[in-house]
């Protein structure tokens, strides 16, 4: 390989970038908005559950049961009603998750020791959301339960009422806050979106524009080529990464706890191979639009979805979960969510370095092989 002719067509395609604004933008800026919208709009807490309540019962009982919900973080009583008719009409216009229905005689059922029963209507349209919001309403019905259980046990002599004490211990992410788990897995889709994206309209643009000719007549060889292309998109990539992990750590609070050497040398690696997918899908291609079409459907998709970014892999169908391990993001987001929040090294993460060195070296051989220095 001719190091001259290579940083030649390096040189030329560093001055290609930096006289297209659109894809000067498109590498360096949709990163940065992708990152806002996703880590301030995408989260998987569920906080400040709308709910409306129809208490008839209204005595002190009554409204130090409902002072559970309305002490918690997780619910915001919005209003009180007398009717099922205001509770139906809110849950239809979608202005409240849930309704609560208090029975009458709720304080003398209490007082005499009978079960009672309290209505909880979800609005089951969003089962995900509905289902952990019931069980926020479990946990503290359950240790509205307990109190008065301890209550009774004391006014009866009763030493230990708890026979089985549980003491959980949450590793990594002690407060269970999602943006935790979706900065990391984040940076996984914006380096393999964004590379393929940049790298699919490279040789296809030199296709339409007819400079594609110019270049086969040369002495330059398709190896010499495609490294020529790669490299300053490979810049671009890494810069891409740098500004992820910094608005990671000082915008969003993640903390990186493990080894930023090997966080970015297992994002190189990454960002080889995502590169080398691009310039295949441009190499076969030739033709922009098309290109770009399908950098989006054989990269952005597969990171979002089949991954373990948004939607564990374990929760899958088991064929979906064998799909899963031809997608290299699978291994790439567990590496940085174990870097990030495990300060795990490659004595536990060495696998997936392995296998995304496979598919780095893989796609670039394939996108040398397949470039052929013929019109047709």
């Amino acid at each position: 390989m001719n190091l001259r002719r290579v940083s030649a067509i390096c040189k030329k395609e560093f001055i290609q970038i930096w006289r297209d604004p659109r894809s000067l933008a498109l590498g360096l800026g949709i990163p940065i908005i992708l990152i806002v919208i996703f880590g301030f709009g995408l989260s998987l807490d569920i906080q400040n559950v709308p709910i409306a309540i129809w208490d008839r019962d209204n005595t002190k009982a009554s409204v130090d049961f409902i002072l559970n919900f309305r002490n918690s973080k997780y619910f915001e009583i919005t209003s009180y009603h007398d009717n099922y008719e205001d509770l139906v009409y809110l849950i239809d216009r979608s202005e409240i998750l849930m309704a609560m229905v208090i029975p009458k005689q709720f304080s003398r059922m209490l007082d005499t020791n009978q079960l009672v029963p309290v209505q909880l209507i979800l609005d089951g349209s969003d089962s995900n959301t509905a289902t952990v919001a019931r069980g926020y309403v479990k946990s503290v019905v359950a240790a509205y339960n307990t109190n008065i259980l301890v209550e009774v046990s004391k006014t009866a002599g009763i030493v230990n009422v708890e026979p089985i004490d549980l003491r959980s211990r949450v590793w990594f992410n002690q407060d269970f806050q999602s943006k935790y788990f979706i900065i990391p897995g984040l940076i996984a889709l914006i380096m393999m979106t964004i590379a393929a994206l940049l790298t699919s309209l490279t040789v296809a643009r030199e296709w339409e524009r007819g400079t594609m000719e110019q270049l086969i007549s040369t002495p330059v060889r398709p190896a010499e080529l495609v490294v020529g292309k790669f490299i300053p998109y490979f810049v671009i990539g890494m810069i891409d990464l740098t500004v992820a992990v910094l608005m990671g750590r000082f915008v969003f609070m993640v903390p990186l706890r493990g080894s930023v050497i090997l966080l970015f040398v297992l994002s190189a690696i990454f960002l080889a191979g995502s590169l080398g997918v691009g310039i295949t899908i441009s190499i076969i291609t030739k033709n922009q639009l098309l290109a770009s079409q399908m950098s989006i459907l054989i990269s952005f998709l597969p990171t979002a979805l089949l991954s373990g970014f948004t939607y564990e892999i374990f929760n899958m169908p088991k064929a979906i979960q064998w799909i899963t391990y031809l997608v290299p993001a699978r291994y790439f987001i567990i590496c940085l969510r174990g870097i990030y929040l495990k300060a795990v090294g490659l004595r536990v993460l060495w696998a997936q370095a392995l296998l995304l060195s496979i598919f780095a070296v893989f796609m670039v051989s394939v996108a040398i092989q397949r470039f052929r220095k013929k019109i047709i």
